[in-house]
């Protein structure tokens, strides 16, 4: 594996693997929970700090591009057991180039986090779509699949992706304590 590869955080954080296949990112994509930035691939993040759908903003140098943001969870219902995988917290369609995604269409509205089992990724993946109005919401938001959705949507790779993690609020996310 090259070096600049195994250095990638969405490699290192498996991401690049179980929902992505390698692409270069070409625009800018931020993404800010109250005021929290995510501008580090792999930060943490507490759950009553996603409680609220986050501000995101997007690059690109022409208006007449749209963008779709897909989020989701590679590790529902717990990363040893993810047969949920992927879940989906959020879908927006038809954002306008150097906007942000409340420019867009909500095509599936935003369901906070709240990881029961272990260190969940979240992750944001944005694709340039074909044209305005071409992109539509899954009727599930379990087993969601950001590969096939791409395919199906003639979407190609991704543009940007960046992702946190995400734990239980009190603690490790692991055994749950015994009440005698």
């Amino acid at each position: 594996m090259p070096p600049r590869e195994r250095e990638d955080p969405l490699v290192v954080g498996r991401v690049i693997g179980d929902v992505l296949d390698p692409f270069t990112r070409s625009i800018s994509l931020r993404v800010i929970f109250n005021i929290r930035e995510v501008n580090i691939n792999g930060c943490q993040l507490k759950p009553s700090q996603i409680n609220h759908q986050p501000r995101v903003d997007i690059g690109g140098d022409d208006l007449r591009t749209f963008y779709t943001l897909v989020m989701v969870d590679p590790d529902a219902p717990s990363p040893s057991d993810p047969s949920l995988r992927e879940y989906l917290h959020w879908l927006v369609t038809d954002i306008p180039a150097t906007t942000g995604a409340h420019f867009g269409q909500e095509q599936m509205c935003y369901e906070s986090p709240s990881p029961s089992s272990g260190i969940h990724r979240f992750v944001f993946v944005l694709f340039r779509q074909l044209g305005r109005q071409t992109v539509y919401a899954p009727s599930w938001r379990q087993n969601f699949n950001t590969r096939e959705f791409a395919e199906t949507y003639h979407l190609g790779s991704p543009v940007a992706a960046l992702y946190f993690n995400c734990q239980r609020e009190n603690g490790s996310g692991g055994r749950r304590r015994q009440d005698h």
